[in-house]
């Protein structure tokens, strides 16, 4: 009975010993992804005020894990019976994002005006704060959960010729792994200027080292968020753009010679101006603008 029970626990550290060694591989090709993921969410994350970021943040967190509790047992069970599935939702996907980042250029352009009108408008009433927050906490999820499909798709195909036991313990913890990450990064960098004002609080004098710590954070916060939504525009873009050089090979062939990076970029920002116009048409022709 004991040599059972140490084979047990031998069988279960090899067990173990695998999971950590493709954990690892899944975990670093989706390095890129989960890069981009941080980038995009902690533009989502942002621009709230100062006391609601993190309630704000656990809302999007709660609504990411909800994501991929949805997202995993569909993975695994199109994986196991109709593996044809799994592109034809990707591409979806990716037509989504590329929109999402050529949106987003076209109001950097085109609607900066009225972006600085709503800025200059009278503080927000209580039920305008909701309203905003509840919308852009609803788009962060949608994004969230086209992103976690992508790295949970990634992760999966690291470990198909896995058992199937194998392929849900390795891509259950890369993707719950991936949400803590980015989310608790994320937090970090929207906390940045209320960690820079308590070192200036406690300073005794304006020019000691942990002020002028404090006064670089919250000089600096700013223009993190901003170089990080510049990033997360182009990251959507770059994925979307990723999604289709991968699996459609006419796309693939046809950029055949441009630098990879180049080539997904120029797909994704194509694939977004159609959607784009298309949506705006569309709108158009219900007669509800943009």
């Amino acid at each position: 009975m004991a040599s059972g029970f140490l084979a047990l626990l031998d069988d279960i550290a090899t067990l173990m010993d695998d999971v950590a060694a493709l954990s690892k591989a899944t975990t670093e090709k989706t390095a890129g992804i989960l890069a981009d993921d941080l980038a995009v969410n902690t533009e989502k994350a942002s621009g709230f005020v100062s006391n609601r970021e993190l309630p704000v943040l656990w809302k999007i967190t709660k609504g990411s894990f909800l994501n991929k509790a949805i997202i995993l047992p569909i993975a695994f069970l199109l994986s196991a019976f109709l593996p044809a599935a799994i592109v034809p939702i990707l591409i979806i996907g990716g037509i989504y994002l590329a929109y999402e980042g050529a949106e987003k250029i076209y109001a950097y352009f085109f609607h900066k005006k009225d972006k600085k009108e709503k800025s200059e408008l009278k503080e927000l009433t209580k039920e305008e704060v909701l309203a905003f927050e509840g919308k852009k906490i609803k788009s962060a999820i949608l994004v969230d959960f086209i992103l976690s499909i992508e790295i949970i798709i990634l992760s999966l195909g690291t470990v198909i010729e896995e058992p199937l036991n194998m392929q849900i313990i390795v891509v259950t913890i890369v993707a719950i792994l991936a949400t803590i990450g980015v989310y608790g990064i994320v937090a970090l960098i929207v906390r940045m200027d209320d960690v820079g004002f308590k070192l200036i609080a406690r300073s005794k004098r304006e020019s000691s080292f942990s002020a002028r710590i404090g006064r670089g954070l919250v000089k600096t916060l700013p223009w993190v968020v901003r170089a990080l939504a510049i990033v997360g525009t182009f990251a959507m873009i770059l994925v979307a753009g990723g999604i289709f050089v991968h699996n459609i090979h006419f796309i693939h062939d046809l950029i055949h010679g441009i630098p990879a990076l180049l080539g997904e970029f120029l797909v994704g920002l194509a694939v977004g101006i159609v959607a784009l116009f298309v949506f705006l048409g569309v709108m158009k022709i219900f007669g509800k603008g943009h």
